[in-house]
């Protein structure tokens, strides 16, 4: 009878000393590199994590952001990390989304910035929250109709 063959167990990988990313509240930017017209860049962030400061249970959210910038647009990596900086916070739904618009309009000075928050259920309901920052003075370009087909 041939001997049955030795379970292979996945080779563990140890831990770094140091994390090599942590969550932080620091955005980085850079120069928009077309800041002589208007643009929209949009972020879609699916995975949103906080607490309730409630209850400390797990609220989780659908960011969707919106940016028209002028002169800084805000890094990828730096965002990601921002976001994750919540996951351990305790926060209002309507005090988080006007924090994270707060931030950003801070860091970028952007001519247009919506963040559209969708909570997702706690307690039977659905939370919507949407966020706006306008440039005093900025208006956007007429939008222009395409005829289909």
């Amino acid at each position: 009878m041939p001997r049955p063959t030795p379970r292979k167990t996945p080779r563990q990988r140890a831990a770094p000393p140091v994390p090599p990313t942590a969550p932080s509240k620091e955005l980085q930017v850079f120069d928009n590199p077309a800041p002589e017209r208007d643009y929209v860049i949009r972020f879609d962030v699916p995975e949103f994590t906080c607490l309730c400061p409630l209850t400390g249970q797990p609220d989780f959210a659908h960011f969707t952001i919106e940016i028209v910038a002028d002169q800084l647009c805000v890094e990828l990596k730096s965002l990601k990390l921002y976001f994750w900086s919540y996951r351990n916070e305790g926060a209002f739904h309507e005090r988080v989304t006007n924090t994270i618009l707060d931030d950003l309009v801070a860091a970028i000075r952007p001519r247009f910035l919506r963040i559209h928050a969708d909570w997702f259920v706690r307690g039977g309901i659905r939370t919507f929250v949407t966020v706006e920052h306008r440039k005093k003075g900025w208006q956007p370009a007429p939008r222009v109709e395409l005829p289909a087909g």
